[in-house]
């Protein structure tokens, strides 16, 4: 089976199967003569990148084995913002996975991330900085851990919302073909896993985090009040359009289909994105998926794509021939890719030509200036530039 491309150990062979950087033809490419890689850096099996609301100095980098190194005016910083790898079972797709800062951070200083703890549940926990480069380890506080019965599919992605709420992305529980669970965890709102889960991190009231009221399945009997979206398989990167607050995820299929989704603000309430009763836009079982809500963009294996890796909505002011289409790519692949995003449907699909392709696409990132970063799971970020 192909889980989430997240193994060093088997990069090459990837590498080598996937084709990476081949050219698509002239027609389905969209072209970037304009645009260019700047390198910001090497770092340790890098998964992410994000900075502090407002902060045009830093970007912080979240490196597989648990830590999350420091950028500060464009030059990669000795110590790391943070230091947390004897907690972390890193490797495979397992690691520190995820990391998202609070809305008033500046002052709070409070940030979360998302990590396979040592007893290989995932956590997401709340720590806070000590200084404006530096956080306080002792200072994590768990806000919400969950079982997981297998060591891959553990989602990882944070992100506040436009509403200002902590969304946080779960895998199905990983092993092949969300098996565990009669109907599988992704369709049952009684698990939290195979979910996009919507919070108030903030301890209150005795509890490490509350569940707002306006959630889809607050009052349904047997749910998980948690529950934002369901029918996910690994929801490796989803993210907000930082103008209109839109929701895009890059789901990572099984064996044949990979799929970007999409909903309007504040109609993504109660989706349910279809797996496992389909994979992509295809069955994969006979069973019911209720509302099911179809992806916008589908890649088959057979087309050499095999872990999609969702990204953002390009919002940057230089990037102008990309302004207002939505980046993503493909760990096999290593191209990337852009489309114009609307309800039920996506056009203009098509790769970007004239950049160059990107081994082990591990993730996309956004800084507090909405510049757009490419990551690469074997140690190079980038960022994306006009010429």
């Amino acid at each position: 089976m192909r889980v989430l491309a997240l193994i060093p150990l088997m990069a090459s062979f990837f590498v080598a199967a996937c084709g990476v950087g081949q050219p698509e033809s002239q027609g389905a490419t969209l072209s970037a003569s304009g645009l260019r890689l700047v390198s910001v850096g090497s770092f340790d099996q890098p998964l992410y990148l994000a900075s502090p609301p407002g902060d045009r100095r830093r970007q912080m980098v979240v490196e597989q084995p648990g830590r999350i190194a420091l950028v500060r005016d464009g030059r990669k910083q000795s110590r790391p913002f943070l230091d947390i790898r004897s907690r972390v079972t890193a490797g495979g797709e397992q690691g520190l996975l995820g990391l998202a800062f609070a809305p008033d951070y500046s002052r709070s200083g409070l940030f979360y991330v998302y990590y396979t703890r040592r007893d290989g549940r995932q956590a997401v926990s709340e720590f806070r900085r000590s200084t404006a480069d530096r956080a306080n380890p002792a200072s994590e506080r768990q806000v919400l851990v969950m079982a997981d019965p297998e060591g891959n599919h553990n989602g990882g992605q944070l992100n506040f919302g436009p509403d200002g709420l902590l969304y946080i992305g779960t895998g199905d529980g990983g092993g092949a073909g969300d098996q565990h669970g009669s109907i599988g965890n992704a369709q049952d709102l009684g698990s939290l896993l195979g979910k996009i889960l919507r919070i108030d991190p903030s301890a209150g009231a005795g509890k490490a985090y509350s569940v707002p009221s306006s959630n889809p399945f607050v009052d349904r009997a047997g749910a998980r009040p948690e529950i934002w979206a369901y029918g996910l398989r690994n929801p490796w990167r989803f993210s907000f359009d930082r103008r209109t607050g839109d929701l895009t995820i890059g789901d990572v299929g099984q064996n044949e289909v990979e799929e970007v989704d999409f909903t309007l603000r504040n109609e993504s309430s109660g989706s349910n994105f279809g797996w496992r009763p389909f994979e992509g836009d295809r069955r994969f079982t006979d069973e019911e998926a209720p509302g099911a809500v179809p992806p916008v963009i589908t890649k088959t294996h057979d087309e050499g794509w095999c872990s999609v890796t969702g990204g953002y909505v390009v919002r940057d002011p230089k990037l102008t021939t990309l302004q207002g289409r939505y980046l993503y790519g493909d760990f096999c692949k290593g191209e990337i890719w852009s489309a114009k995003l609307a309800a039920g449907s996506a056009s203009q699909d098509r790769r970007v030509a004239g950049l160059p392709g990107v081994n082990q696409l591990s993730s996309f990132g956004e800084d507090a200036q909405g510049r757009i970063y490419v990551i690469s799971l074997a140690g190079r970020v980038s960022r994306l530039a006009a010429r």
